[in-house]
């Protein structure tokens, strides 16, 4: 086989493959959801308490700079997901953080990074994180008052899911049950491109259910499907991953998008659309399309190409491309409010979608209007 076979080979095994994981949507009327979720870590590459400060500061002085710029078809600014790591908790960043959201900027959940533990001992560190974060004015609450939260797995190792190098990144086989009973509303640590926790269920938002006596119980699951009430444990909110071909060199080659935003992953039009094409949605409802990014933005390449260049591209293709009122209608959602829309599709409610930021989960108490 020559290079040229070759190349069409890798473009029609790479097309097919995009086709099937990529929705067919509406011509008008698709409102597009953006929602950025930050494995939000001023300590990454266990720097310095200097350092660690230096960085929040510049992002905190920075990014509302950025944000300001921007609005969506509800004149709402593009809020961040701070998912703030507990086994990583400085009361100083954290205080400067919430006191950031509480401007407006965005909302704060729960991040972790655990090893080894036991049902047991992780369970004491979710109670011990969501009683720390309520006592600093951070996290939402379910009609009944009790404490709710997004989640994200650090070290890609949700359920179990990651053991290599004799090193086991979580330890606990049920941790969907444990975050369903500690009031976890959904995760949202995927995709995880290249990673064992990777689930065979891409490009979906769906309930898994555990099986305590089997690690990343999350595979597969049922996708939340309007007039349908959701069966499982955990809620999971995927982000896109897309089949591609990119350039380079030796011609096109077949690569993956996992919507991450990184100095080394630069957000380009093209990205856009390939997130979009992805169509994630409530089955029944393709004009409601989420995107889930994922970032590491305190790494200091990251934030520096994020707040420098590729936010404000980002923003700024999508208010031009995906907000025309017709065709497209941008919304820039948290992950708290990402949640609450999905219900409300689920529910088969109509109506603004202002109206259905705050359907289940209302804002932190600590944001100011």
């Amino acid at each position: 086989m020559n290079f040229f076979d070759l190349e069409i080979t890798a473009r029609a095994a790479t097309d097919l493959l995009a086709k099937r994981t990529q929705t067919k949507l509406p011509v008008t009327g698709v409102d597009v959801f953006i929602c950025i979720v930050d494995h939000f870590e001023p300590q990454i590459g266990k720097s310095t308490p200097e350092v660690a400060r230096k960085r929040l500061e510049d992002w905190l002085r920075r990014y509302p700079l950025v944000a300001s710029r921007h609005r969506d078809a509800d004149g709402r600014i593009p809020p961040h997901g701070y998912f703030y790591p507990y086994d990583e908790y400085d009361e100083w960043e954290f205080t400067q953080l919430v006191e950031h959201c509480a401007e407006g900027w965005g909302e704060v959940e729960l991040h972790l990074h655990h090893k080894d533990d036991t049902s047991d001992s992780l369970r004491a560190k979710f109670e011990d994180a969501i009683r720390l974060y309520r006592e600093h004015g951070a996290l939402t609450q379910w009609p009944d008052g009790r404490p709710a939260y997004a989640f994200i797995h650090g070290n890609w190792a949700l359920d179990n899911s990651r053991c290599e190098g004799g090193e086991n990144f979580c330890g606990v086989n049920n941790e969907l049950t444990l975050l369903r009973e500690t009031g976890c509303y959904a995760d949202f640590t995927f995709p995880a491109w290249q990673h064992t926790a990777q689930p065979r269920q891409v490009n979906s938002i769906y309930y898994a259910t555990d099986d305590p006596l089997r690690p990343k119980s999350y595979d597969l699951g049922q996708a939340v499907e309007v007039g349908k009430t959701g069966s499982g444990d955990l809620l999971l909110v995927t982000g896109p991953l897309i089949p591609y071909l990119r350039t380079s060199k030796r011609g096109p080659l077949p690569a993956m998008d996992d919507s991450d935003l990184a100095g080394y992953r630069r957000f380009a039009p093209e990205r856009l659309d390939r997130w979009v094409r992805a169509g994630i949605h409530v089955k029944g409802r393709p004009d409601r399309v989420f995107i889930k990014l994922h970032t590491h933005g305190e790494a200091d390449i990251n934030r520096d190409i994020l707040l420098g260049e590729d936010f404000e591209a980002l923003f700024s293709d999508a208010e031009a491309r995906y907000n025309d009122g017709k065709k497209y209608r941008l919304h820039y959602v948290t992950a708290r409010e990402l949640y609450n829309i999905v219900k409300a599709t689920e529910a088969g409610v109509e109506g603004e979608i202002v109206a259905l930021r705050d359907w289940i989960l209302p804002p932190p108490h600590t944001r100011h209007p």
